[in-house]
Parts: C-alpha cells; sequence; structure tokens
C-alpha cells in the first residue's frame, strides 16, 4: 500500500512579549550615541510536556532565566542590524535552552517618521 502519512507533533509555545531592551543598536551614529529601546517577542518551542504533569519548572524552559540571559549578553555587546540582535537571541535561546524551534521579533520604536516600529522576525528550528 502506498500513500503518506501525516505526522501530528504536539507542541506547545511559551511566549513572552513586549520583553524590553535598552541598547545601543543601529547603523547611524545618532542612532549609536545612546541606548535605544527595544520589544522583543519571543516564542519558544517545547516538545516535552512533563511539565504540564508535574507543574515542575526543572520539566520545562524557565522563560525567567532566558530573560535574564538575553538581558545579560545583549547588554555586554551593541549590534547595527536588528536581524543581528535577532540572530544572537534564538542562538541563545536554541543553544544554550535546548528549544527545538524559536520564533523571535525584534522591534525597533519611532526610529523612522510616520512609522511606529520596524523590525525582523527570525525562525530558526523545526516544529516537526
Amino acid at each position: 500500500m502506498t500513500g503518506f502519512f501525516l505526522r501530528l507533533v504536539a507542541m506547545d509555545i511559551l511566549f513572552l512579549r513586549d520583553f524590553r531592551l535598552e541598547l545601543i543598536i543601529g547603523l547611524y551614529e545618532w542612532e549609536r550615541k545612546a541606548p535605544q529601546p527595544v520589544l522583543i517577542d519571543l516564542e519558544i518551542g517545547l516538545y516535552d510536556h512533563k511539565a504540564g504533569h508535574s507543574d515542575d519548572v526543572r520539566d520545562t524552559i524557565d522563560y525567567g532565566r532566558v530573560a535574564e540571559r538575553i538581558r545579560e549578553s545583549s547588554a555586554s555587546r551593541g549590534f547595527h542590524l536588528v536581524e543581528a540582535l535577532g540572530e544572537h537571541i534564538a542562538e541563545i535561546v536554541r543553544g544554550e535552552f535546548g528549544a527545538p524551534w524559536v520564533k523571535v521579533t525584534v522591534r525597533k520604536l519611532a526610529i523612522l517618521r510616520g512609522v511606529r516600529d520596524l523590525g525582523i522576525i527570525v525562525e530558526r528550528g523545526s516544529r516537526i
């Protein structure tokens, strides 16, 4: 018998919305004179559903530790591009916290006249 199989994968998504950082970011000299506010939305895929049953933070990714690690690592360096910041955050979440999938949205606020925010969405890993 030939055909295909539909593989259903259960994934939980842990998220942080409007995570605010103040950092040096930008290409232009005027952007790099002082820290700017940047908002980050972070979605972290989790295949292991033990925490939902155990109610124990050791069975999941601790979002407090993730936020602190991102804050710490981003403050110690400057970025020229939102793309570089997004990639940096994705590498931390996947490499240091073992997430199989991450989606990072980075937004710079009111940097261009008539534009509320601008940014990038970086998605790394697989949902399957």
